[in-house]
């Protein structure tokens, strides 16, 4: 089942061609980060017009590269939310016109439903992944979600455990932009927490020990910003330690309630994704953890972290007919829940 993915749900215009939900053929993003940067983080009517200027291009792209044409596909697969109201309004509807116009199925996706399923993908030509396999606890996160999921089946999600304020990419972004590195936040703070000593500063694990599955990211961000208020030398001088025991201090929140949430509900597989995913201390770290109590980590790809096309045409192939829509019906939902 050759299915094509389409995501405009925030800033990068992708597409992708889609075998069986496992083999992308093609996996093309068109990235709006210089439009974005002068302004610290996202501006939603740049966001939809960047889309509506491009989408058309890396469908044709992701097609080429697929080595298919629109008549060699079986259908049509959409992020519908959650997400920015007009940069979802771009993608669906493209999804409409050309399920209307192909006539071919179109399913309707949740974002946060891609993302779990990126850990399904491999490019063609490439060694097939070994799935997760359910039961598992997956933990999405990314600049706008920190979930827990319990896993019951490919098409059976229940969230046990979210943020209850900032989200870890969020906070990515925010200490980036109090140490000047620029947006987006969480790739710098990644690179120069390598040159830091992650024990350097103390700073707090949200509702660490509390006996829940959530998170909390907002003490953690306002406690470096006051560090840095009181040392203001520390942007310059020390800014690879302040950046490392950040991290560090996310990577330990993140790490202990997943694997906690694994452990208490006696399940051995614990599945991670989301554009933090692709950040090198959470992938090691909780690898690591992991394997001392027998637990095994799934991890998508690098290609497969950040939002992509590839994760919504394999997450439309596995909840099938749960996804699937009339074209007529198909519909924005900015606050899509799991």
């Amino acid at each position: 089942m050759r299915l094509l993915g389409i995501e405009t749900s925030c800033d990068d215009t992708a597409a992708a061609v889609v075998v069986d939900g496992r083999t992308a053929l093609s996996n093309v993003l068109a990235s709006q980060d210089e439009f974005h940067r002068e302004y610290g983080g996202i501006v939603p009517e740049i966001a939809s017009r960047k889309h509506a200027e491009t989408l058309n291009f890396v469908i044709r792209h992701a097609l080429a590269a697929a080595g298919c044409s629109l008549r060699d596909l079986d259908g049509i697969a959409v992020t519908c939310g959650p997400g920015l109201p007009g940069s979802l309004v771009v993608g669906v509807a493209a999804a409409q016109a050309l399920a209307w116009s192909l006539d071919l199925p179109v399913y309707a996706v949740n974002h946060l439903h891609g993302h779990l399923f990126a850990n399904y993908l491999a490019p063609a030509g490439a060694e097939p992944v070994q799935p997760p396999q359910a039961p598992f606890v997956c933990l999405v996160v990314s600049g706008g979600h920190t979930d827990l999921i319990h896993v019951e089946a490919p098409d059976r999600h229940r969230v046990i455990g979210r943020t209850v304020d900032d989200a870890a990419g969020e906070a990515f972004d925010k200490v980036a932009r109090l140490l000047g590195l620029g947006f987006p936040g969480g790739p710098a703070i990644d690179r120069l927490a390598r040159q830091g000593n992650p024990h350097a500063f103390d700073f707090p694990r949200g509702l660490a020990g509390d006996g829940s599955f959530n998170f909390s990211f907002s003490g953690l961000k306002t406690a470096v910003r006051y560090f840095l208020d009181a040392h203001p030398e520390a942007r310059v001088d020390r800014a690879a330690d302040v950046a490392a025991s950040f991290q560090a201090a996310v990577v330990d929140a993140l790490c202990e309630k997943t694997i906690g949430a694994a452990r208490r509900l006696g399940l051995r597989g614990i599945a991670l994704a989301g554009g933090v995913a692709a950040n090198a201390a959470l992938r090691r770290e909780l690898r690591d953890r992991a394997a001392s109590y027998g637990i095994a980590v799934h991890m998508p790809a690098l290609a497969y972290c950040t939002d992509n096309a590839a994760m919504i045409a394999a997450a439309a192939y596995y909840r099938g007919d749960r996804a699937r829509v009339r074209p007529d019906d198909l519909r924005v939902d900015p606050n899509f829940a799991w």
